[in-house]
């Protein structure tokens, strides 16, 4: 598995090199993706009138979601 790191020197103790990448280009993309779910999915946030704390549920809303946006699946 390809590991996206900054330069903070633990990665090269603890991540083989040949699956370390050190720089911010897939890094921003990684994070786009993570700031678009926690934006859709409501529910993932404490403070929102959706929270639910159903751990289950919240496994199936984020599942749901994923299939759809990453995959264009209708589950």
């Amino acid at each position: 598995m390809q590991c996206y790191t900054n330069d903070w020197g633990a990665y090269d103790q603890h991540v083989d090199p040949a699956f370390h990448t050190v720089g911010k280009c897939h890094t921003q993309e990684i994070e786009r993706k993570h700031l678009t779910l926690r934006t859709r999915i409501k529910r993932l946030a404490w403070e929102t009138i959706c929270f639910s704390k159903s751990i289950s549920l919240h496994d199936v809303v984020t599942g749901l979601f994923i299939n759809r946006y990453e995959f264009s699946l209708n589950v």
